[in-house]
Order: C-alpha cells, then structure tokens, then sequence
C-alpha cells in the first residue's frame, strides 16, 4: 500500500459521519486483536443492521473519513482497519457496505489488500483508474 492511500490528510464528511468513521476504526482496532473468526462474525452482525442505501458518493466520503481517522492513531492503521473502519461506520449510521479480502496487482508489484466495495459497483475510494485491479478471495 502506497503511503498516499494509507492516511488520508483531508478532513470529509459531516460531523455523524466523522464521529461514525472514528468509532468504526476503533472497534475495527479492537476487533483486529481478536480471532479473526470473531472478526467475521461482528462484521455479517453490522452488516445485517445496516439497510438503507448508500450512494456512492457518501460510500466514498465514509472511506475517506476513516482513513482521515487512521491518520490520528498512532499504530498500523493500512487497509485493512481502515476499510473495516469504513464498513463499521456504514452500519452505525444504517447503512450497508461489503468488506473485501484479497489481493490488487498491477505490473509490477502484487499485493494483498482490503477494501469496502458496493454490492455491484466494486471497491469505493480505491485508484481503479491507475491500472490496479481487485481480485477478491472473501467478501463479508
């Protein structure tokens, strides 16, 4: 992961959505540390509560904001926290995301990656338009 991906250094989104991404990534930290079966269960029970739609736009702006939020903590905050972040921040404000385990490559370099993708539009907040490609191996 690019250091430009990993932290964001602008500040999006209203106050909820703010104060939901900085949740979400705290119990993405939390939940990291535990088994990752665990992990799985906490995201499928989020993701049943979350059920009103998400606009892409707004989808882009959560990402956005926990990556903004990864850029306060002082440890690993990559993609994986963050992405998980972006997911748990969806389903506190009701809303629903796909979180996404698997790799991106683009010649060269082939690397394992995680993001928040929208049922049928792919991943959100992600550079698709560079050339990397997302294969998923999971999606919760």
């Amino acid at each position: 992961m690019t250091s430009m991906e990993a932290y964001s250094t602008v500040r999006t989104g209203t106050f909820p959505e703010r104060v939901a991404a900085a949740a979400g990534l705290a119990l993405a930290l939390v939940l990291l540390r535990l088994p990752f079966r665990h992990t799985i269960r906490a995201v499928r029970w989020a993701r049943r509560a979350g059920r009103r739609p998400l606009t892409p736009e707004r989808a882009a702006v959560l990402v956005e904001a926990a990556r903004h939020s990864g850029h306060l903590w002082p440890g690993r905050a990559a993609c994986m926290e963050t992405s998980l972040g972006a997911v748990l921040a969806a389903a506190l404000l009701g809303r629903r995301l796909h979180w996404c385990l698997g790799v991106r490559f683009s010649p060269p370099p082939v690397e394992y990656h995680a993001w928040a993708e929208m049922p049928g539009l792919g991943p959100v907040g992600e550079y698709t338009a560079a050339g990397w490609h997302h294969h998923t191996a999971l999606t919760i």
